[in-house]
C-alpha cells in the first residue's frame, strides 16, 4: 500500500477500518506502544501493508481521540 488511502481498494480500507475500530474499542488503559503493536498485528492478520508512519499516525489518532477514528481521514 502506498502512503495514501486513495491508493487502497475499498476492501483494504474496510479491513484497515475494522482493525482501527477493534483496537480503538479497548485502547483505554493500554500501555504505551500497545496500540501501535496491535494495529501492526491486525494489519498483518488482514493482509494489508500499512507503512510505519501511517501506523504511527493511526495509533496517535486513536490515543488522542478516545473514540471513533476514521482511517480514511488519518491516511489521507
Amino acid at each position: 500500500m502506498s502512503e495514501n488511502s486513495t491508493d487502497m481498494t475499498g476492501d483494504q480500507l474496510e479491513a484497515v477500518q475494522a482493525v482501527v475500530d477493534r483496537v480503538s474499542s479497548w485502547q483505554d488503559g493500554a500501555t504505551e506502544g500497545t496500540v501501535e503493536d496491535e494495529l501492526r498485528k491486525g494489519f498483518a492478520e488482514v493482509g494489508v501493508d500499512v507503512s510505519a508512519d501511517k501506523v504511527t499516525a493511526l495509533a496517535e489518532a486513536i490515543e488522542a481521540r478516545h473514540g471513533a477514528v476514521s482511517a480514511a481521514e488519518v491516511l489521507a
